[in-house]
């Protein structure tokens, strides 16, 4: 039977996700005024700047997460994907000598060989994603470390790559409006995104699977072959993140990536997006993973320990799934 589309939302959805992407939106507005109220350098142009780099890594994280997660999913592997491909990315320029846009291409292909597997073992194998998905997480990490010897790859060779995350295109058209790349690259990912989640197949059967897997699989979706593409897909996102996250240190770290998987699923949730899939938006992410990095810019320049930053990112995240919860029993 051929694949028919399936419309996920109706009025009611769009109202919902509207007002909560509001509330998110709201929240954030506080957390900034009060740390600009708090501290004098936190509304200055370079911390702002700081902070929206520090947005890129985990907002393309969390972008590729937000398809994961919607279609009622969970990608615990994406943190040291994105190291993978980091490192391959570094093999491939600095190692091997290739061209830079031939790494970049590799390594967002380590992205989407990643996701693809992970979808496989999951759509095909049968295994729950929390497993797979952990599964490749521990592939991902130990693989890096084998590949990079255990040491970081530097790109001191090749100035071309650091330009990727912090260069500055805007900075070049417009005299003082130096933006970093990487923001750029993240907002364009995001406009990406939210086209191919609202405006694409894949992004109606990601609803629908999320919604209801095995109705959508009655009415002739090939939901297997479905799920692979979105986990590709998340991968292919991962990617791009590594690629940013090793421009933006000018080198491979292999031993980064744990804990990123969760700063990331936490800003999927703080935007609105359900736990048990079916429901969530790409607006909602961006504004979650500003959120993120507007907390813990404030608590560090408020001179907050590192450790009770991590307790209040925990309580956040902790009142984020509470939240979601409260909503699905509501609904």
């Amino acid at each position: 039977m051929r694949d028919t589309a399936i419309a996920p939302a109706n009025s009611k959805f769009v109202f919902k996700s509207g007002l909560q992407q509001l509330l998110a939106f709201g929240s954030l507005i506080l957390l900034v005024a009060f740390f600009s109220i708090a501290s004098s350098n936190f509304f200055h142009f370079s911390n702002l700047v700081g902070i929206l780099l520090s947005t890129a890594v985990i907002g393309v994280l969390a972008l590729g997460s937000t398809f994961v997660i919607v279609s009622g999913g969970i990608d615990l592997s994406v943190g040291t994907v994105m190291t993978l491909s980091s490192v391959m990315t570094g093999v491939f320029i600095t190692m091997w000598g290739l061209p830079i846009g031939v790494g970049i291409v590799g390594g967002l292909l380590t992205g989407c060989v990643c996701g693809f597997i992970s979808g496989m073992a999951i759509a095909r194998l049968g295994v729950p994603p929390f497993i797979a998905t952990l599964a490749m997480m521990m592939i991902a990490k130990g693989l890096a470390l084998v590949i990079s010897g255990t040491r970081p790859i530097y790109f001191t060779n090749t100035p071309d790559f650091m330009r990727i995350s912090q260069g500055s295109l805007l900075g070049t058209l417009i005299p003082g409006f130096n933006i970093p790349n990487a923001v750029l690259i993240f907002f364009l990912a995001a406009i990406v995104g939210s086209i191919i989640l609202s405006r694409t197949i894949i992004g109606r059967y990601n609803f629908a699977i999320g919604s209801n897997e095995e109705a959508t699989r009655l009415s002739g979706v090939n939901v297997k072959n479905w799920k692979v593409a979105i986990y590709t897909m998340t991968g292919l996102f991962t990617g791009i993140a590594g690629i940013l996250m090793a421009s933006r240190l000018n080198s491979a770290q292999p031993s980064l990536g744990m804990g990123y998987e969760l700063e990331a699923i936490a800003a999927v949730v703080i935007g609105g997006t359900s736990l048990s899939g079916g429901k969530g938006t790409i607006v909602g992410t961006v504004i979650g993973a500003l959120i993120m990095s507007v907390l813990t810019n404030g608590l560090r320049i408020l001179s907050v320990p590192q450790e009770w930053q991590t307790v209040v990112v925990g309580l956040v995240i902790l009142l984020a799934v509470y939240g979601d919860i409260l909503r699905r029993r509501k609904a």
